[in-house]
């Protein structure tokens, strides 16, 4: 049986290298993450941005409650607390009170309050003195 050289020395060449790539491309922890967004945000405020502009801007903002990112599709019994600890629906299902974590502060250092969700809910419902 002869060796044929040609046939070997490309599949060796292939080996070391694949061998050689796979510790090289290993990723790496932190860093930065760039994504195109083909609209120019105008501000940071969920409410005054259409959807898809809003999406980068998503995992900067909390929520009163969210879905579940564990479960694959979301639905009430998924829902999930976040700057609301519990919540409870009135006597005729048409009112919904929120109790809010303790401790929240914004950026600033100011405290989280409920007048901060008041706001924010006038704001979306056109409700408030300030469009």
């Amino acid at each position: 049986m002869t060796l044929n050289l040609r046939a070997v020395a490309p599949t060796s060449a292939l080996l070391i290298a694949m061998s050689i790539s796979g510790t090289a491309s290993a990723q790496k922890r932190g860093g930065i993450l760039r994504i195109y967004n083909p609209e120019r945000i105008a501000s940071l405020s969920m409410l005054e941005e259409f959807a898809n502009a809003e999406l980068p801007i998503m995992g900067m903002f909390n929520n009163l409650v969210m879905f579940d990112q564990h479960v694959a599709q979301n639905s009430l019994q998924s829902i999930v607390p976040d700057l609301a600890t519990s919540w409870s629906w009135d006597e005729e299902g048409t009112g919904l009170t929120f109790q809010l974590r303790q401790g929240v502060k914004w950026h600033d250092g100011e405290p989280f309050t409920a007048r901060d969700v008041k706001c924010t809910w006038d704001l979306y419902l056109e409700t408030g003195p300030e469009k």
